[in-house]
């Protein structure tokens, strides 16, 4: 089955998004399930392509039928974890020769930056579990929690369920990045990864009072100088400051499993997670776009602009 896809702007600045792909395919012995739309879309470019490669892991709000959560969660809950519009505010990409690769399944359902591997015993029985402390937290490839901590279900996983999940959301996912990496590296000689995010305010260090702040506007991850050359990290930095932007490095983000797995610059392939501050863009408690959508996407499309002339080596 195919899909089209339109971006538009509803009534009082509701977005609305049609997806397009094929449906997805089946895994071989494995019970189909209802997935109507694919788990994510590449957006190829349609410019010039240079060494960038955009994601957007998270940005996905399609939750499948399968996966039977807890009654009477809610959807703001349910979505809690989401980077609502993350994906629109980065569309610029393709115009400007940067391939994006976006999710459409819902983090809630497979979190596509947590390894494969990183799986969580106390949700999902017979398995070891992991070590990492995310998903102790409750937070691994198969959450136990939603992004504002309410629990997700009130029954436990079998493994051959998160293995089904696993492979058909997060291999897929990784295997369509991986080629966008190979290809890019093989032409331009290497490649760039720009995994796009987005924060909470309150993670960003926001405080109320008489003096409020949103506290800092973007953090660079870059696994503290692993995943990409100094030089990079600098001049990503300074585009943002530019448009009067605060930036942090690596706290409270340092870059999860895509940039961990695409940072090897000896081999030329280098990765930096970006994390926007909601408070630029989102309204935090209707995940509704804010007075200060249109103005934010701007500075960020001119952003995006710079990064597409940089010669990223």
């Amino acid at each position: 089955m195919k899909f089209t896809v339109t971006d538009r702007r509803g009534a009082h600045g509701r977005w609305g998004k049609t997806v397009y792909g094929e449906a997805m395919t089946p895994v071989a012995g494995l019970d189909p399930i209802e997935m109507a739309p694919p788990p994510f879309v590449i957006h190829p470019a349609i410019a010039e392509r240079g060494v960038l490669v955009f994601a957007s892991p998270h940005s996905g709000g399609w939750t499948p039928a399968d996966m039977d959560a807890a009654q009477g969660l809610s959807a703001a809950a349910l979505r809690s974890a989401e980077d609502v519009g993350v994906d629109r505010l980065i569309a610029t990409g393709p115009a400007v020769g940067v391939p994006l690769i976006t999710a459409l399944v819902s983090r809630a359902y497979v979190d596509l930056n947590r390894g494969p591997e990183e799986l969580d015993a106390v949700l999902i029985d017979d398995v070891a579990g992991s070590a990492s402390a995310k998903v102790a937290a409750g937070y691994g490839v198969i959450p136990r929690r939603a992004g504002d901590g309410t629990a997700l279900y009130d029954r436990r996983l079998s493994s051959q369920e998160a293995q089904r999940r696993i492979a058909r959301v997060h291999h897929p996912y990784h295997q369509a990045l991986a080629e966008l990496m190979g290809e890019t590296r093989e032409r331009a000689g290497t490649a760039l990864l720009v995994d796009w995010h987005s924060m909470p305010s309150r993670a960003a260090g926001a405080r109320g009072g008489r003096r409020p702040s949103r506290g800092v506007d973007i953090v660079l991850g870059d696994r503290h100088g692993a995943s990409a050359r100094g030089g990079v990290t600098r001049r990503i930095r300074a585009l943002f400051e530019a448009e009067g932007l605060s930036v942090a490095l690596n706290t409270p983000y340092a870059g999860g499993f895509a940039t961990q797995t695409w940072g090897r610059p000896d081999e030329g392939f280098q990765a930096v997670q970006i994390e926007i501050n909601r408070a630029l863009y989102l309204n935090e408690a209707t995940l509704e776009p804010s007075s200060d959508h249109d103005r934010f996407a701007a500075c960020l499309t001119r952003v995006i602009v710079a990064f597409a002339k940089e010669p990223w080596r």
